[in-house]
């Protein structure tokens, strides 16, 4: 691995992420590349090339009151989105995404006669395990918080009579999707999970939406815990955005990876889009 790869770099920016939100905001930016272990001017050209905005710009975005700022004025009204087709890659890490649901009969076979690909792959936000079928990537959960071992019995608990199989290729497709470039995804769920995660397709990268919302959106007003559950179950983190539902008073709500990885994950969107508008 060079000094130039992208894994190098998404190992760098990942431990910087999980610094800044650890330490708070008297981190300088001295103190943070010694932490690195690179120069403070390599170090802020390297943060503000992938990040979108300097390492002390990114400290803002993680405090306390992000959350409600983001649903003040980011807040996207799903039936809205839908009607624009705002889903399919118009703004900045937006992905060009097509997927395909198993039939409820095949979710109810629990995984039977289905071969199920993994390897793990560096991100910006931590490792990540990444599974996939024949049809697309079907997983992509975090190890940074909890381990191999448990995010490994994680996914493979959703379909337990699958045939899983180590395969480093497949790292491909997810290196491809998580750079915004033309992914498939094969959502593998009971019907109203089905409903719940293609409403989170629908909203923007750099906006967040409600789990009140997302009840609406999928004909269930009044079944916002319900809603919760199916967003938590997400299988595909990132790629299908359980990240962006935030609780109506503006609180992250949970999040199945951790609570920091959410936190770093819409932080990072939202300088994203900022730096994108500004340019």
């Amino acid at each position: 691995m060079t000094d130039q790869s992208p894994a190098y770099h998404y190992a760098v920016i990942a431990r910087a992420l999980k610094i800044i939100d650890a330490a708070g905001p008297g981190l300088t930016l001295d103190k943070l590349a010694a932490e690195i272990g690179m120069s403070p001017a390599h170090f802020q050209r390297t943060f503000s090339q992938w990040v979108g905005v300097s390492p002390k710009r990114y400290q803002q975005y993680l405090t306390l009151d992000h959350a409600r700022r983001l649903l003040a004025d980011r807040f996207t009204v799903l039936e809205t989105a839908h009607s624009a087709g705002l889903s399919g890659g118009g703004r900045l890490h937006d992905l060009f995404l097509t997927w395909e649901a198993m039939s409820p009969g095949e979710y109810a076979a629990a995984g039977e006669g289905l071969t199920i690909r993994w390897a793990y792959v560096a991100t910006a936000f931590g490792e990540a395990l990444v599974m996939a079928t024949d049809r697309g990537i079907c997983g992509l959960g975090f190890t940074e918080e909890f381990g191999r071992t448990w995010s490994m019995q994680d996914l493979t608990s959703r379909w337990p009579k699958a045939h899983f199989i180590e395969d480093q290729s497949i790292a491909a497709q997810a290196e491809a999707a998580l750079a915004g470039r033309a992914a498939r995804l094969h959502l593998i769920g009971a019907p109203f999970q089905l409903k719940v995660w293609e409403a989170l397709l629908h909203v923007p990268s750099g906006r967040v939406t409600t789990y009140s919302e997302l009840a609406g959106a999928v004909g269930h007003p009044t079944a916002q815990r319900a809603v919760g559950t199916a967003v938590g179950r997400n299988p595909i983190s990132l790629l299908v955005p359980c990240h962006r539902a935030l609780r109506k008073s503006g609180g992250l709500g949970g999040y199945h990876w951790g609570l920091p990885v959410k936190r770093a994950i819409l932080a990072w969107e939202a300088a994203r889009e900022d730096a994108l508008i500004a340019s």
